[in-house]
């Protein structure tokens, strides 16, 4: 079993029809789980999954976007788990009576109907 990688490849993209099409090009490749943009001015493109080929990723970006720059290729971070580890669960107690107001009549009345201002 292969390991997740990551892939950032900086692409030129000069409107939003070329940043679909190359969002669509990234994710139409065998082992690609997810793909994003990244970066200040999301002119890059991380790609995440298994077996990933890097060389071709970028070849067919260049020919069907225009400039392709492979930035990196590693393997992926697991910093969901580090987060989940750090959080601590709270528990909430939901009573159902609550938020109804029984009057005589046996109809209930959402609790706000009868508040005092």
């Amino acid at each position: 079993m292969e390991k997740q990688q990551k892939i950032v490849v900086k692409v030129s993209m000069n409107s939003d029809k070329k940043s679909r099409k190359a969002l669509q090009i990234a994710v139409s490749i065998s082992g690609v789980e997810s793909a994003a943009f990244v970066g200040s001015d999301k002119d890059q493109i991380a790609v995440t999954g298994e077996g990933i080929d890097s060389v071709e990723l970028t070849t067919l970006l260049r020919k069907k976007v225009g400039y392709t720059e492979l930035v990196s290729v590693g393997p992926l971070e697991n910093t969901k788990k580090a987060a989940d580890s750090k959080e601590t669960q709270a528990t909430v107690q939901v009573d159902p009576f609550q938020h109804y107001y029984y009057n005589s009549s046996g109809y209930g009345v959402p609790y706000y109907y009868y508040s005092v201002y």
